[in-house]
């Protein structure tokens, strides 16, 4: 029946250890932390000899989703899908050694700790428990273990694009970190990628080339003033305003050379109603008021968008996994957050889906990145709860 699982604390500090950075679109990172092959690997051999079938589906070359299948073997009108991803944002800028998980104080400290190594050891905890245990009301049950969620949703777009093989879920539970509370609603986010274009000279005669940096000056305040006017749009009532940031520029290749290239890169998040190519279009339509006339520049989409998260599809979701919260904990809330999540994917797919998990989202992607371990145990006893009253989920909710 497998290997015995490591106990929750010491699985976490196993997955941490294994880097699974996302290059994010760099070229700069060491090879010997980029991508999520480590902890596949590692997870697919636990899976090994369970009662269940495992498969990888290579989205990348180094890059696969983990499938792991629980057919309990008798009709189920349930199938339920526990999601999360595993590859972590990059380490630049971290105060502790990244990789250690080392505790301290009910903490485990490292990159991934939070978001979201956390989520997925509860959820590969409360699988494997479900598969050995066989309860007799357990429906079907598929854990999905995607990669790219933090950057470009490629993992989970290839598990939608890819059918479901065993059957398409009636219901998903995506690891993120919320506190153990249930996030229904999220923004969606379009990420582009803006180029000016110059001509180079020596910089003692500057008169004679074209300055691409001095052209994306203009666009970025252009950008600034857009920003303000979404905020001033009617917002959603749940999700508040749409918004738009310039999270990097790059430009020039030297002090004494007028620079033929200048790029940025932009954040834009999308409230429900909103479209990708709504935003795109009103983006341009605004630009080429101010600046396109005379500065020259192209946009494009530098990876897929994740689409907004509606909560009208989850409804009886959320109720059924409260009530189990509630079973646990005694309480818990339900809410929205700003940030995407592999969920809104599977709701598009017309899977009802919500997003839960042990960790504060405050402290991912942090400096000091941890989790607060007495969460875990919780969390995995929810997750196999819930398991055993999914059956009540079945066309009604789809």
């Amino acid at each position: 029946m497998g290997s015995p699982l490591p106990p929750l604390p010491e699985l976490l500090a196993e997955l941490v250890r294994r880097p699974s950075v996302n290059p994010m679109g760099r070229s700069d990172l060491p090879e010997h932390i980029l991508y999520e092959h480590r902890v596949t690997d590692y997870v697919a051999d636990l899976l090994r000899g369970l009662d269940c079938l495992v498969e990888r589906q290579t989205v990348q070359a180094g890059r696969d989703n983990l499938l792991a299948h629980y057919d309990p073997g008798h009709a189920s009108p349930c199938h339920l899908l526990f999601e999360a991803h595993q590859d972590t944002v990059p380490v630049d800028g971290m105060t502790i050694e990244p990789f250690a998980a080392y505790r301290q104080d009910r903490r485990l400290y490292g990159r991934g700790a939070c978001d979201v190594k956390a989520g997925l050891a509860v959820m590969l905890t409360a699988f494997v428990r479900l598969v050995r245990e066989r309860p007799p009301r357990c429906p079907r049950v598929t854990l999905a273990l995607t990669v790219d969620e933090e950057h470009s949703f490629l993992g989970v777009q290839a598990l939608v694009r890819s059918g479901f093989s065993y059957g398409r879920p009636n219901a998903a539970i995506v690891a993120e970190p919320t506190c153990l509370n249930i996030v229904h609603a999220h923004k969606g986010v379009i990420r582009w990628t803006l180029e000016t274009v110059g001509r180079a000279c020596h910089s003692s005669r500057p008169e004679e080339g074209i300055n691409a940096i001095y052209r994306m000056s203009r666009i970025v305040q252009a950008l600034e003033q857009y920003a303000d006017l979404l905020r001033q749009r009617p917002a959603d009532p749940l999700l508040g305003p749409r918004t738009l940031a310039v999270g990097r520029i790059q430009g020039g290749v030297s002090a004494n050379t007028i620079p033929d290239f200048c790029r940025i890169e932009i954040d834009r998040r999308l409230i429900p109603g909103e479209t990708v190519a709504d935003a795109e279009a009103d983006l341009l339509a605004y630009l080429r008021q101010p600046v396109g006339q005379d500065v020259p520049f192209t946009l494009k989409t530098s990876h897929s968008p994740c689409p907004p998260l509606s909560p009208q599809a989850s409804t009886h979701l959320v109720q059924q996994f409260g009530s189990v919260i509630d079973s646990v904990l005694g309480h818990h809330a339900v809410q929205p957050v700003p940030f995407g999540t592999d969920a809104a994917t599977l709701a598009q797919a017309g899977i009802p889906a919500i997003v839960f998990g042990p960790g504060d989202i405050a402290q991912a992607h942090t400096h000091d990145e941890w989790v607060d371990l007495d969460q875990l145990e919780p969390a995995a006893e929810i997750l196999y709860r819930f398991a055993l009253q999914a059956e009540n989920l079945t066309a009604a909710d789809v």
